[in-house]
């Protein structure tokens, strides 16, 4: 029978992001970034693998723009923006309240969905190509994404889907662009709370360096909700990892989440 560590290992992911130390995880990505080595020479028009990002769990908010309340950081909201990101209610950030407080969807274990797959718990990422898409498996959560690389367009005005439409296209040898709309505004960008509306468009730019190192670009553009694009992701770093990894499960599980909570969370009582 598994024991309540490992049953509680399940869930903590989810809180893992209430750690409101920025400026330490800054520096440690800043580290990591320089820690990979030239390998020899990248294949043409080949993800296929297994990489694995050197950035942090972006537990305040997406790396290249933390919820930290410094200017460079501040994102320019429209009105009805503004409206949206009042009503998430974030444990993490400068305007975080109390997890008792929090209404993040995903922890509820609705699916945290696309971008926030790339903005938060970013973690190891398989890329399987075939001739008309290329499959992402992702380890936080255990779920695929399709990208599209027939030559179809992305739909005009799209029932949202958790995750979004993606379409994909190399740019040159080895740069690999997908794009991506239709995704869930119930859903939030990042672990900050960002809101987002039916109309985000992102732009995710995977260039390989060489054979074993690759970066990711992600741009996010919703004149809806934000006065200018933004850039979540700059030039994050992945290197490639062994074909016969394998990965952990890291999976959102409501009943180990209602035991988590049981035996770990803050009770709201009074006391008498």
């Amino acid at each position: 029978m598994r024991s309540l560590a490992a049953v509680f290992s399940g869930v903590l992911w989810m809180w893992c992001g209430a750690v409101p130390a920025t400026a330490q995880t800054a520096a440690a990505q800043a580290a990591k970034q320089t820690e990979t080595k030239p390998s020899g020479p990248a294949p043409r028009r080949d993800l296929n693998g297994i990489w694995k990002p050197l950035v942090g769990a972006q537990g305040s908010g997406a790396a290249n723009m933390p919820a930290d309340g410094k200017p460079e950081h501040q994102l320019f909201y429209t009105p009805y923006g503004q409206e949206m990101a009042k009503r998430n209610r974030s444990s993490n950030g400068p305007d975080q309240v109390a997890a008792t407080e929090e209404n993040d969807p995903a922890h509820a274990c609705d699916p945290q969905g696309f971008p926030r797959e790339d903005l938060f718990e970013l973690r190891a990422t398989q890329f399987i190509q075939t001739p008309v898409k290329t499959v992402l498996l992702y380890t936080y959560g255990k779920v695929y994404r399709v990208a599209w690389t027939d030559g179809r367009a992305l739909p005009k005005d799209p029932d949202p889907r958790w995750y979004g439409y993606s379409v994909g296209k190399w740019t040159d040898d080895y740069t690999f662009v997908i794009d991506t709309n239709g995704t869930d505004p119930r859903t939030w960008v990042d672990n900050a709370g960002r809101p987002h509306s039916e109309d985000l468009h992102v732009q995710e730019v995977f260039h390989r360096l060489d054979h074993d190192n690759m970066e990711l670009t992600v741009t996010l553009d919703d004149p809806k909700v934000y006065q200018k694009p933004w850039i979540g992701l700059n030039k994050v770093r992945f290197t490639l990892m062994p074909p016969n990894t394998d990965l952990p499960e890291m999976l959102c599980s409501p009943s180990e989440l209602a035991l988590y909570n049981k035996k770990y969370a803050p009770s709201t009582k009074k006391k008498q």
